[in-house]
């Protein structure tokens, strides 16, 4: 959190009739409390003593340095339900929750440092630390939704009686622990399963209780409506109340006006009573038998004694693995830790947490044997991320070894015989540069790995027209494989090649995946007379891709293909002799697991042609820009591409998430009456949820969809006729592909029809089940949900990381926008320019330990221990012993 008015920050979470909040002091393992009032927690979040209003040390006056830490004691939603319910399951979670809030305080206390010397090198471990706590009973739409903010103040006092700021970058690589703690509570607490047992409840495997996880869904969808109501709400205010901001009043009028919206006997004014009654009804009405008091349960749970270790030690790695792929499969041993806490915690075992740290501490240490230690056991701070998963490690050396065996120059075609089919063909020729032509030649030789590099918008649909026509020219096939069908089937139709998913031809060819016990995922390929698991019928050989000898394998998209799909396709190659040309862009969209395939890939070929001009665009000069926004070098060049967006109106400050939302909306709707498309990118899929609903409300609002006929979507959604939606998997009876793009022509109570966005004529129909499990509204999306589309507009909303940007400022052929949530221009181009900064690529074990070093040289370091030199809880402090009905903050 960056503020400076600590009085504001507490009215924007509302207030109970005590202004005031509870100050939780952590020194030397032990924590005193005392409240705060609005003034106290001004000074507090300012950095001052909030009592003697005494500096601690060096004031931030920037506008972004951050004061506040804010985390989150979040649980499932069925607990919120359950403790709505049930008066003595309300006391129980607030109790788990203290117990909760206790233990991430002593770790915070424990974990945390600050900076010493020049440039921060060296470690100073803390003697103090203040936190916040805020109690919330709902969420802002008013349904059930109990969590706590604990807000960490920036200000720590070191073990050398000095204060500072907290090192936020520990601070933030710890949040994986801080966040397992929460799992292993809600899922292991003794007296938290015994009170469900008592009341009939007992937790599933994703630690959702059972019996109530049929009620989330319904329950998040009236939200979700509520957030839309209120959406439009304050717009309507904005609008009437021009140049203004509302206040806590009018922010708490507009809460509850949303919430009363479409519900019977609406209330003037909403108390805790009328609330809770309101919500039992809701619940009722989604299934009477869960206001039913049920029997008690016998609770049962596994020993300590009879967890098998070695597997869930395994399952600790895998966990922190699969959370690694950003970088570059490295992790630390926080994460090793956290994914130890994350596999106790669903192993049924119930036990108080102080007796589960030996069994932690033992999975941690035997999870680190499955490791690799890129640091060579050099001491480090538990969070640098040095170690890697042993089996991505052996993938990133078996890759290259296959890729090097592959690596076998051949010849390719001259520009001039390449340049001869371009012009007999039928739509391209004209306007084809040397690099187009120096590719498509290169594709078309007899080198066994080709790399075609460009940006977006550079022509490789054009170039892979042209390769495909001198390659049969030639007797060769070319087969266009993709990391997503959809992809394929595109390529298909305006290649004119084969074309398929890039895991249908792997599969064709004998590979299957799977995931094992511990959540690891494993490959393994099937001969000749092998009995496919899957089927129970004999492997013969390829049915629907073979590969002969010369054959190109061409993979578009290629940046977001992973290291495992990559290892099998060069064993493919290597197996039946045909050739690979890698063809994308690493610089946009990731894969969904390590990468690094492409530039792999990449450093191997002998044959490599990067395309360097933009064909996309019809603004020459964006067209230039893009080039420049897409990797700039250095800090420098990234703020020089900030300040041109800014200047040329691509760059949009707001102030708040909730304008940026707004806008995003009211972009789709002035794209769409100009009868254009427009890709908005969002951040998370929570955001392009949030967003999706809103649109599809606002459209119900204005008569353009109706509510007559309605489908179930992905996660519940609702589904309208009329709706933008998106297939997520691939369905060969039905004909759709995953991530490609309808429009609901009509809902039957059986199917649901979808038209193809660029032809109206093309209707597929898939059944209801399908669109319960695999059918979402697609206004919005992520920007894998983008990559590969060719927009008139685009909308990028804040948040997103250095891929997300490009990929998002480069999918409109008119118009590119980035909304920035900031509080001055200046400071919008500043965070804009750190958006776009990328880490180096970590393709080898090689690059990730030097990756590693890098991280370590730019961490703190423990000099010498030094003992504490004042008392750590000096100062005033009014103990108060706060009462589990205290101040309940709440939206």
């Amino acid at each position: 959190m960056r503020t400076t008015d600590g009085a504001q920050a507490l009215v924007a979470y509302g207030a109970s009739g005590e202004i005031t909040v509870t100050r939780f002091i952590c020194a030397s393992g032990r924590i005193r409390h005392d409240e705060l009032d609005q003034d106290g927690l001004r000074r507090w979040i300012e950095g001052r003593d909030p009592i003697t209003d005494e500096a601690r040390g060096i004031p931030q006056f920037s506008s972004r340095s951050d004061l506040v830490l804010d985390g989150t004691i979040n649980a499932p939603k069925t607990y919120s339900i359950a403790a709505l319910l049930h008066p003595e399951l309300a006391d129980e979670f607030e109790d788990l929750q203290d117990r909760l809030r206790d233990r991430i305080i002593l770790t915070w206390q424990r974990e945390l440092n600050a900076r010493r010397g020049h440039g921060g090198v060296v470690r100073e471990e803390l003697a103090r630390i203040e936190v916040v706590e805020l109690k919330h009973r709902r969420s802002r739409a008013l349904d059930p939704h109990i969590h706590r903010h604990l807000w960490l103040n920036a200000k720590v006092l070191g073990r050398d009686g000095k204060w500072s700021t907290v090192d936020s970058r520990v601070a933030m690589k710890l949040h994986t622990l801080v966040n397992a703690e929460g799992e292993l509570a809600a899922r292991t607490d003794p007296q938290w399963i015994s009170a469900l047992a008592k009341h009939g409840y007992s937790l599933d495997a994703a630690g959702e209780i059972a019996q109530l996880a049929h009620a989330v869904g319904p329950l998040s969808r009236r939200s979700n409506q509520i957030e839309t109501n209120r959406a439009r709400l304050l717009g309507e205010w904005l609008a009437d109340h021009p140049g203004q901001q509302p206040s806590h009043d009018i922010l708490q009028q507009v809460d509850r006006r949303a919430w009363a919206l479409q519900r019977p006997n609406k209330p003037r004014r909403l108390d805790e009573d009328e609330w809770e009654l309101a919500v039992r009804r809701e619940i009722a009405a989604l299934d009477p038998s869960l206001v039913v008091p049920r029997t008690p349960i016998e609770l049962t749970a596994v020993s300590i004694g009879a967890v098998d270790r070695e597997l869930l030690a395994a399952r600790a790695v895998a966990d922190a693995d699969a959370r690694s792929a950003s970088n570059g499969g490295r992790f630390s041993e926080y994460d090793v830790r956290a994914g130890a806490m994350r596999a106790v915690a669903a192993s049924e075992i119930v036990q108080e947490r102080a007796m589960l740290q030996e069994l932690i501490d033992d999975i941690t240490a035997r999870a680190r044997e499955h490791t690799i230690d890129l640091l060579d056991d050099a001491t480090r701070p538990s969070h640098i991320k040095g170690y890697m998963a042993l089996p991505t490690a052996t993938l990133k050396v078996d890759l290259g070894a296959q890729l090097d065996a592959l690596s076998q120059p051949g010849v390719p075609l001259t520009r001039d015989s390449v340049a001869l089919f371009a012009a007999v063909s039928i739509s391209t020729g004209a306007g084809m540069d040397g690099d187009q032509l120096d590719a498509a030649a290169a594709i078309a030789g007899t080198d066994r790995l080709v790399t075609i590099t460009g940006p977006a918008g550079a022509g490789k649909t054009t170039v892979l027209r042209i390769a495909h026509r001198a390659l049969q020219h030639q007797g060769r096939q070319m087969i266009v494989v993709a990391p997503t069908r959809k992809a394929a089937s595109v390529a298909a139709l305006e290649i004119g090649a084969s074309a398929s998913s890039l895991h249908a031809l792997l599969a064709d060819h004998g590979w299957r995946w799977f995931r094992d016990s511990a959540g690891q995922e494993q490959w393994v390929q099937l001969h000749r007379g092998d009995v496919d698991p899957e089927t129970g019928r004999t492997y013969l050989a390829p049915l629907h891709y073979p590969l002969r000898r010369g054959d190109r394998i061409v993979v578009d998209e290629a940046g977001m293909v992973d290291l495992r799909t990559a290892n099998a396709l060069a064993r493919v190659a290597a197996a039946t002799g045909a050739g690979i040309a890698m063809i994308g862009d690493p610089l946009q969209a990731a894969p969904v697991g390590h990468s690094g395939a492409m530039a792999s890939v990449s450093r191997r070929s002998t044959a490599v042609v990067e395309l360097t001009a933009v064909h996309r665009f019809r603004d020459p000069e964006y067209a230039a820009l893009s080039l420049r926004l897409r990797d700039p070098a250095t800090a420098d060049a990234a703020k020089d591409v900030a300040r041109a967006l800014g200047e040329r109106g691509h760059l949009l400050r707001v102030g708040s998430d909730e304008t940026a939302r707004g806008m995003m909306a009211d972009a789709w709707f002035h794209w769409a009456g100009l009868r254009k498309r427009v890709a908005l990118v969002t951040a998370t899929n929570d955001e392009a949820n949030a967003l999706n609903e809103r649109i599809q409300q606002q459209r119900v609002e204005m008569g353009q969809l109706s509510t007559r006929r309605i489908a179930l979507g992905r996660d519940e959604q609702r589904i309208l006729e009329g709706d933008l939606v998106q297939t997520r998997r691939n369905d060969r009876e039905a004909g759709v592909d995953n991530r490609a793009l309808w429009t609901v022509a009509h809902i039957t109570p059986t199917h649901v029809e979808l038209a193809s966005i660029t032809d109206s004529g093309d209707i597929r129909r898939v059944t209801v089940k399908y669109a319960a499990e695999h059918l979402n509204l697609a206004y919005a999306s992520t920007v894998h949900g983008s990559q590969g589309e060719t927009t008139d507009a685009s909308i990028v909303g804040p948040g997103v990381d250095a891929a997300g940007l490009y990929v998002g400022m480069t999918r409109g052929r008119l118009s590119n926008e980035v909304i920035v949530v900031a509080g001055t221009d200046a400071a919008a181009r500043e965070i804009l320019a750190e958006t776009m900064m990328r880490g180096a690529p970590e393709v080898t074990i090689a690059d990730s330990i030097e990756a590693a070093r890098a991280e370590l040289r730019r961490a703190a370091q423990v000099v010498r221990p030094a003992p504490p030199h004042v008392d750590p809880f000096s100062g005033p402090v009014i103990s108060v012993t706060p009462t589990r009905s205290g101040p309940s903050i709440g939206l």
